[in-house]
């Protein structure tokens, strides 16, 4: 069955509503771009340019849904600007925001670590989610909405993960923003929340930069069953789609301020 086939065989509160997702042309970005489409929504796919976003968009409007390209790089103001202006000057509105583009980054002891390298993990993940969250605020006030960061579980609950001093401050810094936004915005109806998932089958491994100088700082920890609990593997976009939705659908209509944990108990066994 197509997305076509399904909004008209079952037309859903979601049907007209707008969203954006930021990463969108893979991993969780995309897996949840596919499933609001599949639910009705019009959905902006802001990612780097690139043949992998032409192809997301492709995906979903060959099923039926409705999408369009926000080629943008989130660490830059006036390419976000433009690109949540466009999304309103398309379909004039904005119910969801999914600020979910991030990066791994330089994994590096801290007394090794450049403060250019430093910079691009924070400028990108925090300073990022804060761009896209500023220029989501105003066509969201129009009529209500929902804001959903993803962030990890690293900086929140696990900060065993060597070399990621300035990615888990990223991630730690998205979930006190989150909170921060929730109680500022709530007088406008719009609801603020962040997502931790745990280990995730994505490519985030691909903006991954390990040196070798961690060989020297890290402390061997073995788990002989396993380091999740719940499946005994890492997650699927999917499953954190499933997350996105509930968080941006009326079914969550009294959440906002939280950390949603989606690990399989991964940050138990390490906190």
């Amino acid at each position: 069955m197509t997305i076509q086939d399904q909004t008209h065989s079952q037309p859903s509160a979601e049907a007209g509503k707008v969203a954006i997702v930021t990463g969108a042309a893979s991993g969780i970005g995309l897996a949840s771009a596919i499933l609001l489409a599949e639910k009705g929504y019009k959905v902006g796919l802001l990612n780097r340019p690139g043949s992998e976003l032409d192809e997301a968009v492709d995906k979903i409007t060959a099923s039926g849904g409705e999408a369009i390209s926000l080629p943008a790089d989130i660490a830059f103001e006036e390419q976000v600007k433009q690109a949540f202006q466009t999304v309103v000057d398309h379909w004039g509105r904005l119910d969801v925001l999914v600020a979910n583009a991030g990066i791994n980054g330089v994994l590096s002891p801290i007394a090794d670590m450049e403060l250019d390298d430093w910079n691009a993990t924070i400028n990108i993940n925090l300073t990022g989610t804060f761009l896209c969250v500023k220029y989501a605020v105003e066509p969201l006030k129009q009529q209500g909405g929902s804001i959903i960061i993803t962030s990890s579980i690293n900086g929140n609950r696990v900060f065993s993960n060597f070399g990621m001093s300035a990615y888990s401050t990223s991630k730690a810094g998205q979930v006190a923003f989150m909170k921060m936004a929730a109680l500022e915005l709530a007088r406008y109806r719009i609801r603020v929340n962040a997502i931790c998932p745990g280990a995730i089958h994505t490519n985030i491994g691909e903006n991954t930069d390990r040196r070798p100088e961690l060989e020297e700082i890290t402390i061997p920890v073995e788990y002989p069953e396993g380091d999740q609990p719940l499946e005994h593997k890492p997650g699927s976009a999917k499953q954190v789609a499933n997350l996105v939705y509930f968080l941006a659908s009326e079914q969550a209509s009294h959440i906002t301020g939280t950390p949603v944990y989606i690990d399989g108990a991964e940050s138990l066994l390490h906190g």
